[in-house]
């Protein structure tokens, strides 16, 4: 089904003139931020002006910090969920604990760590995995949802009532008459961790898009700063800080995970599951609020089929060879155009794009060929299997809970976040140097290079101290390697995740069609799944005694794909100026066929239907 167009009114940088359109948003950028401050007059900037003068960001509004504030309860209550669970699967009951998971009290519990069903390493990281996959194979529907049928919106709104019920099913396995039951209780948790997965993938594709669909100017416009500086406010510059900004507040949300790791600890897993659900009803309640002041872009219901019969024309008239080479002469087979003036005409009940829709979709499948390398960098931000779980159970505690230093993860990009958005990224920018989006991959795959070096020596040495050599893991007693050896480990990728996951983001949200922004940006947290997948399918072998060389593999790898960025992509760096195409959005600048069957009252479905 096809989307009537959205009415101008409520379409930021929406406008039936230049002129109406520069006061839109100008009404819509009404507070001011510490990058756009005391911005004064408005023009659109000539190519010399494009060229010279320094790129701000926008002013994220209030319902953009909704948003946010969305992101963060969603969040909190996935990390905060998922951190209990390879303790809660993998480790027995603790000896002298209270039969709900906690460690025994006093000294006899110092070095314990918190356990339930005692299932072993190989089943907590399948079923850990299998968790994770889900997570992020699901968000490709719901990217798909989103886009043609519901909208961002309803997409959101329904994950959020799904993830209600999951989080209230999750304490049930935790309640210590059930964990006395192991089977039910295993049960019952793979039901609660699958429905709270369908959640997070309604959610997290539409969450992103939703918030950079706010942003108030739709093309480049030049300031005066009180300074007297002229900048432009850079719809671009826009997107990678307000995506800077959502990916701290994800990760603030993550850091909930260290009350999670405490509450196993000192009271139980049914405390550790029932506070991620306790902040995730923060959600309904922001929605409510700001339901009437988003901009919600309408879903375009045969984008998808549109998309897919392209495709197969192309491979129709091209094939896989010339498909790679991807030169223009391929792509134009596909467009009306060049049909019209090949064949004489277009067959309309079929040929339902425009020109420009193939360009979207060649500009989309361009920055989809750089996502099918961030699994290499998923898999060093975190090891193979359960290796930094395995390792980290081996190694002298000291009372800390063995899964609470990865918690320096969010705590490092809560701490860079901002550096990198307010000091380094402007400081660079003011010096002529800005960090294009390839030069921050590069920096990011080189983070994880180096995590995986270090990684590899840390379980090396306890493996060399260990009372039990090479089988570590399984140990009655731990090596003298302290456990806060790991902090460098999670710190290292937790920057470099700034570098490589908001800069896919980004790259996902403006050169992804603006019909088509869920699905692609869906695609690019489909890496995390690939990654699962992986780890799910080596599980069996990452163990005791080969957990350095998994490390070392990884290591080169991530050094290696680290040059392709500024090589084989270097094309990414070049700017996209009209990602945000207001109209393009609302379905108005559809193919003329498509309009008149509206104004006859026929769908696109129909047409599809008879074809």
């Amino acid at each position: 089904m096809q989307a009537a167009p959205l009415p101008v009114v409520g379409m930021p940088g929406a406008s039936t003139s230049e002129k109406d359109k520069h006061k839109s948003e100008m009404a819509a950028l009404t507070t001011v931020g510490p990058a756009d401050e005391h911005l004064l007059g408005e023009d659109s900037p000539t190519s010399e002006e494009m060229a010279t003068l320094r790129k701000v960001p926008a002013t994220m509004p209030w319902v953009g910090i909704a948003m946010c504030l969305i992101e963060f309860a969603e969040r909190a209550s996935y990390y905060g969920s998922k951190g209990p669970f390879n303790n809660f699967i993998n480790n027995p009951l603790p000896k002298g604990g209270n039969g709900a998971g906690a460690v025994a009290p006093g000294e006899a519990g110092l070095n314990q760590s918190a356990g339930a069903l005692g299932l072993g390493s190989v089943d907590a990281s399948a079923l850990t995995n299998l968790f994770t996959f889900l997570a992020y194979v699901i968000p490709i529907w719901g990217g798909i949802v989103a886009d043609t049928k519901w909208g961002r919106f309803k997409t959101i709104c329904v994950g959020t009532a799904v993830g209600a019920i999951a989080h209230i099913l999750l304490v049930i396995p935790a309640i210590p008459a059930v964990i006395a039951k192991p089977n039910g209780s295993l049960g019952a948790f793979i039901i609660s961790i699958v429905i709270l997965a369908f959640a997070a993938g309604f959610i997290k594709p539409s969450l992103g898009p939703l918030l950079c669909d706010q942003i108030p100017y739709r093309h480049p416009i030049v300031k005066t700063l009180k300074s007297g500086e002229r900048v432009i406010v850079d719809p671009g510059v826009t997107v990678e800080r307000w995506l800077l900004i959502f990916y701290m507040c994800i990760n603030i949300g993550g850091f909930f995970a260290v009350a999670t790791s405490y509450a196993e600890r000192l009271v139980g897993f049914w405390l550790a599951y029932l506070l991620p659900g306790i902040v995730y009803f923060l959600m309904p309640i922001v929605l409510v609020l700001c339901a009437k002041k988003l901009h919600k872009a309408p879903p375009q219901g045969s984008v998808v089929v549109e998309t897919w019969r392209v495709v197969k024309l192309l491979m129709s008239k091209g094939g896989w060879r010339k498909c790679l080479s991807g030169k223009d002469e391929f792509w134009n087979r596909a467009k009306p155009s060049h049909i019209a003036q090949t064949e004489g005409s277009v067959d309309t009940t079929k040929v339902l794009w425009d020109d420009r829709f193939v360009d979207e979709i060649r500009q989309s499948l361009s920055a989809c060929a750089v996502f099918m390398i961030i699994p290499i960098y998923v898999l060093a931000d975190g090891g193979l299997g359960n290796q930094m779980n395995d390792m980290s159970v081996a190694m002298t505690l000291n009372g800390v809970p063995n899964d609470l230093i990865s918690n320096w993860n969010p705590l490092a990009i809560i701490v860079f976040s901002p550096i990198l958005t307010y000091i380094i990224y402007p400081w660079l920018a003011k010096l002529g140097f800005p960090l294009k989006p390839m030069t921050r991959m590069f920096i990011g795959f080189m983070l994880g290079a180096l995590t995986c070096v270090l990684s590899a020596i840390i379980q090396w040495r306890i493996y060399k101290t260990s009372p039990c050599g090479y089988y570590a893991t399984t140990c009655d007693e731990v090596s003298p390697v302290s456990l806060w050896w790991q902090v460098p480990l999670y710190t290292f990728p937790a920057i470099g995740e700034l570098f490589v996951y908001v800069t896919s983001y980004e790259i996902a949200y403006t050169r992804s069609p603006a019909r088509m922004k869920g699905l692609v940006y869906s695609i690019s947290l489909f890496n995390q799944a690939i990654a699962s997948a992986l780890s799910l399918a080596l599980s069996n072998v990452i163990v005791d005694p080969n957990l350095v060389w998994p490390w070392v593999a990884l290591a080169i790898a991530c050094f290696l794909s680290a040059f392709l960025f500024p090589t084989y992509f270097k094309h990414l760096d070049d700017p996209v100026e009209d990602f945000a195409d207001a109209d393009r959005q609302a379905g108005v600048l559809q193919q003329p066929v498509l309009l008149n069957q509206e104004s006859r009252g026929h769908r696109v479905g129909d047409v599809e239907e008879k074809a």
